[in-house]
């Protein structure tokens, strides 16, 4: 292990880069903030607030998939991904920045903007049966009190999980020793995907983003929005492993890793399409007003084009170039697929969000990359402190050895 590079150094370039993304995300955000966040128009200024939201939420759900596959491998007893658990480890240590800035707006949003949020304008809840009867829910406090303990837990028991794992770097663990580890492992990963399911796989769905369109409701809305993310959170990990491997770190990490890495994007891009096209099917079919509305402006509308843009680049491209072995297991390609599943994802996202908040008119511009810019600069720059903080490679983790020799 000595002769293994297991501490990273974040290189100028990436410095360079996660800056200077802040810095035009932080441009971006001012000029938009006094040109429309500022305007007595509300439907201008609910389209730059609801850009920040969808960037917020996309951020925060796929760092957060990162702890939710270390805690879901953990319970399967999966041993090949120890080899380069530190990057998701490190990739979910970004989670609480951006849960604070998901978290910071969406209660802001909540106390301030009726044009988003309908169901926070109480005169029109009193006329309206379907908010009254979805009161008991859809008011303040009760999304507050969510919000506030979904991030709250996510980043505490995430944080816990990373402290234990931690116990790898430091000496060699005996067997009675590798047995607890792996047991308060196992029982905190346990605990965070039982929160996982309740929150992330249940109420902020529905809190944060069915209720933009507090008419409709989806029974497989909350599977979508994880699918979504899930895929999104896959493919992060899998741009930070070949970003590290380029680089000359992750030595026992290779081809093997990376074909499973790929096949989980391909399997889950397929998943995501299901449930896409599950949803779909129902609401087309049963021909429900209450529940086509959703649908009618971003198939007949303007969000047509990205609607189905979005289908092709994630179910299309993965299911034509992911399919084989070799593209799995080359590295260049999965680059490509990565960085495409991600914009995909984030497209995905828009056209949720942004196509309830404004479905009339496409927003998708300027402000719209400029905030993205500044999400994805404040990732890097986090993401490359976290991996500084700790060995690379846990080198007394008891599994480590089956990750080494892992093969498909």
């Amino acid at each position: 292990m000595a002769s293994i590079k297991t501490q990273f150094v974040i290189p100028a370039k990436m410095k360079t880069w996660s800056f200077g993304l802040i810095g035009v995300g932080i441009l971006a955000f001012l000029i938009g903030f006094f040109t429309m966040g500022m305007s007595s128009d509300p439907q201008v200024s609910a389209n730059f607030w609801g850009t920040i939201m969808y960037n917020a939420v996309f951020f925060l759900l796929i760092t957060n998939i990162a702890m939710f596959f270390i805690c879901a491998l953990t319970l399967g007893m999966s041993a090949w991904q120890i080899a380069f658990s530190r990057v998701s480890e490190a990739i979910s240590a970004a989670m609480p920045i951006f849960g604070l800035i998901a978290g910071i707006l969406m209660i802001s949003l909540v106390v301030s903007h009726s044009h988003i949020y309908h169901w926070t304008d109480a005169e029109l809840v009193k006329h309206d049966a379907i908010l009254t009867h979805k009161h008991g829910f859809l008011n303040a406090p009760f999304f507050i009190l969510w919000t506030v303990a979904s991030i709250g837990l996510w980043a505490l028991l995430g944080a816990r999980m990373r402290k234990i794992t931690s116990e790898a770097d430091t000496k060699y663990l005996g067997a009675q020793e590798g047995q607890k580890f792996i047991w308060r492992k196992t029982v905190n990963a346990g605990l965070f995907l039982a929160w996982f399911a309740v929150t992330a796989g249940c109420v902020t769905p529905w809190m944060w983003l069915m209720s933009l369109d507090p008419h409709w409701y989806s029974t497989m809305y909350s599977w979508y929005i994880f699918a979504s993310s899930f895929v999104g959170g896959l493919a992060l990990i899998t741009l930070f492993v070949i970003y590290l491997k380029n680089k000359g770190y992750l030595e026992l990490t290779n081809q093997e890793h990376l074909h499973d890495l790929g096949k989980f994007l391909f399997a889950f891009s397929i998943f995501w399409t299901y449930i896409w096209f599950a949803q779909y099917l129902l609401i087309w079919y049963a021909n429900i007003p209450e529940e086509t509305i959703y649908f009618k402006h971003r198939v007949q509308g303007e969000y047509k084009g990205v609607f189905f843009l979005n289908l092709v680049i994630n179910f299309v491209c993965p299911i034509l170039i992911l399919m084989s072995r070799p593209a799995k297991r080359n590295y260049t390609m999965m680059t490509f697929m990565a960085v495409l599943l991600l914009f995909g994802h984030w497209l995905d996202f828009y056209q949720i969000i942004m196509g309830s908040i404004s479905a009339k008119h496409i927003t998708l511009g300027w402000l719209d990359f400029g905030i993205a810019a500044l999400f994805v600069g404040i990732l890097i720059y986090t993401v490359g402190k976290a991996l500084t903080k700790r060995p690379l490679v846990p080198k007394y983790h008891p599994f480590l050895k089956e990750s080494i020799i892992h093969h498909t």
